[in-house]
């Protein structure tokens, strides 16, 4: 056994390497690598560790520039271990900087700024951390937090590697209160530390367990103590493993199978403070259009128009109000591309135009697979006049090739298929804004969005109709514990494309992960250039650092299960530490048969969900899989249920607004655990069950099979339940015990909030017109305030060019309560007006009442359950208002 002093540096000398067929660890094999064999009490825990003296040492330089030099093995996994390496620090303001390793005289891959160029802040001037070089035993770079002594970044313990194609690191971090890294489907959002290994590389995988998933995020967020954070971005697209190592000393040790270590520190004086650091790093996210916050209809098999029209007309029939009717592959002609089956979809045109006529929009499906089977393109030819996007692909060089510099052609849905390269951005959106162009024009269907699927980029055979080149790149000499598939098809290509292929960024091998990144740039700047006035509206499968600058995100094809309700928290508020405010799953679940109370309990928890979309397979080649669960799929009481919950979405979608323009600018949380909220408490650290939007809205769903009552946390402050305005008071933050029959989702008002809402109609489109009011819950001192930021919905520019309305809101003393307008760029249609105050929380019910000055007689005060409420009054929201009371008590 190691000595006490060194069981914090304990770092695994012989992890899993899926090349080689898992073998138990010798003692032999151990020490012929020069570790240390090693008895835990731990499991979980490694055997053969390294040692105090394997890694790099100190050779010159200062903390900003230096140059370290190997000690240990020269060899690992048969690759030389490279002897020198440079190491670069660099401030990148007062609450960040930047750590980047490179080995000396040579080129690795690194992400170009095209994919990915990180903003830096202004020139530190009053720097929040200090930074040490560790010369001995080992090299490390150690970051302090000068306010509290923190520290927060320390790769001083031993192992570090770097070769052609295997990189390794570890860092030490101040507390085991984790949250990040993605994608993955994690089971709960704070960490299991003990010796857990994730692995990042992008996969067409369904998130029903603990494999690598769709998008590639290697960033995480540590909860320091007395409330502060620090967030930690690896900037690498190359496949990696995160190993999560317990405390005492707990830490983090990352392989990756290419490029550089290039790390990004950013502290916060608390998580959204740290978040913001990040997000301000790597690009802000792009605003939404206001329809895309409404209620959206989908489904995988609707196999014909007919069908979709059923579904799509027995909603609006039950006042069932949603905003988007959505288009799944089945609309294709053969799956092809901007295509539409004449057959059975013949009239989709027609049906696009009278969803817009509804006040409604469509989105379609658009797959990075395009079809290349010589006669399956032609009926696809024939099926659609001028269809010739193959062709023009050809003649344009936009696919990815093989090594061989012929085009790559694998299998999706089409049959044989080929790949766009979207890493060649430019040559690229010409080719997807001509046949964007196309479906509009000529196919005549006028869409209001696209959603890209299946651009992890998947495959449904292994690289190629042709095989893989058994090379370096394909079956490199260490495979990180990404989803295996079929052993003999080789790991990393299973289900994708040939690593040795070809793209402008590079090869396949180094740039797989950056493959929906760069089409989210393509799809986003092709809708751009063909409607430059609007915000375009993309929905991507596969995502990386910064793609939410052009693209929307939801969680992929999960699994109708009581375990998913709980597990799509978790996946959303990970999402928004990756910088997607607009996150969400499909309602009810994708794949298999959703039950009746299942689905119930899953409408009202996607009551709060930013992006909120029934989706499900019903039938494919034929074989049906499950049955409808849109909001009138059962009875007349689950649709009554259902509709009751979306009208209460719809009610708030002016506050939701609100948070995402915060979430744009500010580049803050739209969901948010109760963590962020609270930093300081602790019971908020591993609460996953519950969470918040925005600063206001504390949601309590009952998330379990049977659940008639959910223990529900309330942090320090004044809470109240939104349906008769119940108060939960908690001087330090109390569990309490809420019923939740079948037709119930707890959700409660945040003390001191001031809460917009609007009048609810079948569309925002109509809604938007609608008489507004406010939801005033005091605080401790009688007080509250909030905001409300309304612009056109969708001019791609509205905040920079000034062209929206906001108000600020400002209640004190239980009996003043002010209306300013603190922007005024936009007057929305409608002669909009609060028509309904309601306060809870007041001492007492009000008396003498006026508003601007003039006397308001007494029956505009009306008290319903709790709630007091001012109504039948007219305040045009593009001026200041003032209202004044006094509180019989």
């Amino acid at each position: 056994p190691l000595p006490d002093s060194r069981q914090g540096a304990v770092v695994d000398c012989l992890p899993r390497n899926l090349r080689e067929p898992r073998q138990d660890v010798t003692r032999g094999e151990c020490e012929r690598r020069q570790c240390i064999w090693r008895i835990a009490a731990n499991s979980r825990a490694p055997k053969c560790v390294f040692p105090d003296t394997v890694g790099y040492k100190f050779q010159t330089g200062n903390t900003n520039h230096l140059k370290i030099s190997r000690t240990g093995p020269e060899e690992v996994y048969g690759m030389r271990v490279h002897p020198e390496v440079d190491v670069t620090v660099e401030d990148y303001g007062d609450n960040a900087l930047r750590i980047y390793f490179r080995p000396s005289k040579t080129q690795p891959f690194e992400i170009p700024e095209e994919a990915l160029k990180i903003n830096r802040p202004a020139p530190a001037t009053d720097k929040q951390y200090r930074v040490e070089v560790v010369k001995t035993p080992t090299f490390g770079i150690k970051v302090t937090r000068n306010s509290t002594g923190s520290v927060v970044f320390d790769s001083s313990l031993p192992g570090l590697t770097f070769s052609d194609q295997f990189l390794q690191i570890s860092t030490r971090l101040p507390t085991d209160n984790v949250y990040g890294f993605g994608e993955h489907n994690h089971r709960r959002y704070r960490h299991d530390m003990n010796w857990k290994t994730w692995t990042i590389f992008t996969r067409d995988m369904a998130p029903v367990d603990e494999w690598n998933l769709y998008g590639a995020h290697p960033v995480y967020m540590n909860l320091e103590k007395k409330g502060k954070a620090n967030m930690v971005f690896l900037k690498n697209s190359n496949a990696m493993e995160v190993t999560l190592q317990p405390s005492p000393y707990p830490a983090i040790t990352y392989r990756t199978i290419g490029g550089v270590l290039d790390f990004y520190v950013f502290l916060g004086e608390n998580p959204n403070h740290a978040l913001q650091q990040y997000i301000h790093a790597i690009g802000h996210p792009a605003m939404p259009p206001y329809w895309t916050l409404g209620f959206h209809l989908l489904r995988w098999g609707y196999e014909t128009l007919d069908r979709m029209k059923i579904i799509h007309e027995r909603n609006v029939n039950a006042g069932i109000p949603f905003d988007a009717q959505w288009g799944d592959i089945d609309y294709m002609y053969k799956k092809f591309d901007y295509t539409v089956d004449k057959s059975t979809f013949k009239e989709l045109p027609e049906f696009v135009d009278q969803v817009h006529k509804e006040g409604k929009k469509f989105v379609v499906i658009v797959d990075c697979g395009i079809g290349s089977r010589d006669d399956l393109y032609s009926e696809a030819k024939n099926n659609s006049a001028g269809y010739r996007m193959y062709e023009d692909g050809l003649e344009m060089d936009v696919f990815v090739k093989n090594s061989s510099g012929q085009v790559l052609v694998g299998k999706v849905w089409p049959e044989e298929s080929v790949f766009p390269d979207f890493t060649n951005i430019e040559n690229a959106t010409k080719f997807w804004k001509k046949w964007i162009q196309y479906f509009n024009d000529t196919e005549r269907v006028h869409i209001d969005g696209l959603w890209i699927d299946m651009n992890e980029p998947a495959n449904f055979v292994q690289g190629s109709v042709t095989g893989c080149p058994d090379n370096h790149w394909n079956h490199p000499p260490f495979i990180p514990q990404i989803f295996e598939g079929d052993r003999d098809s080789g790991s990393l290509y299973y289900k994708t494309l040939c690593m040795d292929g070809v793209q402008h960024w590079g090869s396949h091998y180094d740039v797989h992960s950056l493959y929906g990144h760069s089409e989210s740039i393509v799809t986003y700047n092709a809708l751009v250039e063909l409607n430059p006035n609007k915000r375009p509206f993309v929905m991507t499968r596969s995502s990386f650092a910064g793609t939410s600058k052009y693209a929307f995100k939801w969680l992929g094809d999960n699994g109708s299960q009581w375990r998913q309700l709980h597990w799509s928290i978790v996946g959303m508020l990970e999402f928004q530490l990756f910088g997607f405010p607009l996150i969400g799953a499909d309602i009810c679940g994708f794949w298999a048969q959703a039950q009746y109370e299942m689905c119930l309990r899953w409408y009202q928890l996607g009551t709060f969900y930013p992006f909120a979309r029934n989706h499900n397979i019903y039938k494919n080649d034929g074989v049906e899989y499950a049955r409808d669960q849109d909001p009138t799929a059962w009875n007349s009481t689950f649709t009554d249920i259902v509709r009751r919950y979306i009208r209460i979405r719809y009610k708030f979608l002016p506050y939701m607004y609100s948070q995402f323009k915060e979430a744009h600018i500010e580049a803050t949380m739209v969901l948010r655990s109760l963590m962020f909220e609270f930093p300081e408490d602790e019971n908020t650290w591993s609460i996953d069950r519950q969470f918040m939007f925005g600063p206001s809205l504390l949601i309590s769903p009952a998330l379990d099979e049977g659940q008639t009552e959910v223990t529900a946390y309330f942090p320090k402050g004044r809470w109240f339940d939104y349906y008769e305005g119940e108060e939960t008071r908690s001087s330090d933050g109390r569990f309490v015990t809420i019923p939740t029959p079948l037709s119930f989702l707890p959700f409660h008002a945040r003390g001191g909030s001031i809460i917009p809402y609007q009048n609810v109609a079948n569309s925002t489109q109509y809604s938007r017109l609608n008489p507004m009011g406010l939801w005033c819950a005091l605080d401790e001192s009688y007080s509250a305030s909030g905001s409300l930021y309304v612009d056109d919905g969708e001019s791609i520019d509205s905040y920079t060019t000034g062209k929206y309305l906001e108000l600020k809101f400002e209640l004190k003393e239980g009996e003043h309560l002010t209306i300013s307008v603190v922007h005024q760029g936009y007057t929305p249609p409608g002669n909009l007006s609060f028509t309904v105050i309601e306060f809870s929380g007041l001492p007492g019910v009000p008396t003498s009442l006026s508003i601007d000055g003039r006397p308001i007689e007494a029956r505009h005060i009306q008290l319903k359950h709790k709630i007091v409420q001012l109504v039948d009054i007219k305040l045009d929201i593009t001026k200041n208002h003032t209202v004044n009371w006094m509180v019989y008590k």
